[in-house]
């Protein structure tokens, strides 16, 4: 089998395709909530924290200089970002939660005890005909 036809065996798998599928379904996903968040909650939680703006919350380690840019350690991208985490899985969390709720659920089968294996149902057979053959 040739390396190209070993390929198109691999990605024409039914997984392969099905991860492709997610990855472009969750990268849609991704902007939606991350519009979600920065256009429309995260204005509301900054007013109410008095106009903060999360992003630019820093501290200053170096001040900037003739022709050097100010050395800095972004804090408040950090405190936004966990923050879009936090909404992104609470996001993801309700969609699986909602998809579930519609998914087909089985019944379990009928679950009574487990015939008796072959040997066990020969042993009978013996013992009922050697009590037929005793009471006769």
């Amino acid at each position: 089998m040739s390396i190209i036809q070993e390929f198109k065996t691999f990605a024409m798998k039914g997984n392969v395709v099905d991860l492709a599928v997610g990855v472009i379904i969750g990268a849609a996903f991704g902007k939606i909530v991350s519009s979600l968040v920065d256009n429309v909650l995260m204005p509301p939680l900054g007013l109410l924290l008095g106009g903060m703006d999360f992003s630019r919350l820093r501290i200053i380690l170096k001040a900037g200089e003739e022709g050097h840019p100010e050395v800095a350690m972004g804090y408040g991208l950090f405190i936004q970002n966990c923050v879009n985490f936090l909404i992104v899985a609470w996001a993801v969390f309700l969609l699986i939660k909602f998809m579930n709720r519609f998914q087909h659920k089985t019944p379990a089968p009928a679950s009574g005890p487990p015939p008796p294996p072959e040997d066990v149902l020969l042993l009978r057979e013996i013992r009922d005909a050697l009590k037929s053959a005793k009471n006769s």
